[in-house]
């Protein structure tokens, strides 16, 4: 689905100035209109949008919507606070609807022109990407290093079949760009994962790496470092009103 493109009619902007001739501030009043794009699926949304509106707290209900619309529609605050409130109300209930989905994990995507791939093998993991999943995953501010393990630009293809390229940490600030629904559809898959992966990778690695891996999992606050993670997934996922099932 293509984005929704609409023309919204400001309102006169009040408390706005700007400097005039003689050190004299002048009152700017304004008629205008304004072309806004809405996204309408969790494709057209980064996940670096998403952390943002995921830092807001503590908001009114009027504040959150002027900053649904300013962080997903990419428009000024000042632009947003001369809408109509109508405008507004249907904007952000276009935007909340896009959450009330199912979140499938996405193979493959592109991003900035580049194709992405979801790692193919995860019991093939090192023991250092792991370690980066296992505890970034749960965390809204640094999920970006998380997805960076999970999503690798494509070094070969042949059909549905390919290999991606090393994973790269420095590379992590450039996921923030990453569709969400690819991120969501990952967060969710590893999820329903659980502990099925620690056991899988346990099993795959030699037993110098095991008995570190079992140490660093035993050493996380309140149990593995996977159950602490998936208590914060669960957290995040009720609160974008993503099924579990």
């Amino acid at each position: 689905m293509k984005r929704k493109t609409i023309i919204i009619p400001l309102q006169k902007c009040r408390g706005f100035f700007v400097p005039c001739s003689k050190i004299i501030w002048k009152r700017l009043y304004i008629s205008m209109k304004v072309n806004l794009t809405i996204p309408t699926t969790l494709n057209e949304i980064t996940l670096g949008q998403y952390q943002e509106y995921a830092k807001l707290a503590d908001l009114s209900e009027t504040d959150l919507q002027l900053k649904t619309i300013e962080i997903f529609c990419n428009v000024p605050e000042l632009v947003v606070r001369n809408m109509k409130a109508t405008d507004i109300v249907e904007i952000c209930s276009i935007i909340n609807g896009m959450f009330d989905t199912k979140h499938q994990l996405i193979s493959m995507f592109k991003m900035n022109g580049t194709e992405y791939g979801f790692i193919p093998s995860l019991e093939d993991m090192s023991f250092g990407e792991y370690v980066d999943l296992d505890t970034f995953i749960g965390d809204n501010d640094n999920l970006h290093r998380a997805v960076n393990v999970l999503y690798r630009p494509i070094e070969h293809r042949s059909g549905s079949r390919y290999t991606i390229k090393d994973y790269e940490p420095n590379n992590s600030e450039l996921a923030k760009d990453m569709p969400l629904d690819a991120v969501l559809g990952a967060v969710v898959f590893f999820y329903n994962l659980g502990k099925d992966l620690s056991i899988a990778m346990l099993n795959s690695l030699d037993k110098k790496n095991e008995e570190i891996l079992a140490q660093y999992l035993t050493s996380q606050p309140n149990g593995g470092g996977t159950t602490q993670s998936m208590g914060y997934l669960t957290e995040i996922l009720q609160n974008l009103n993503i099924s579990l099932n």
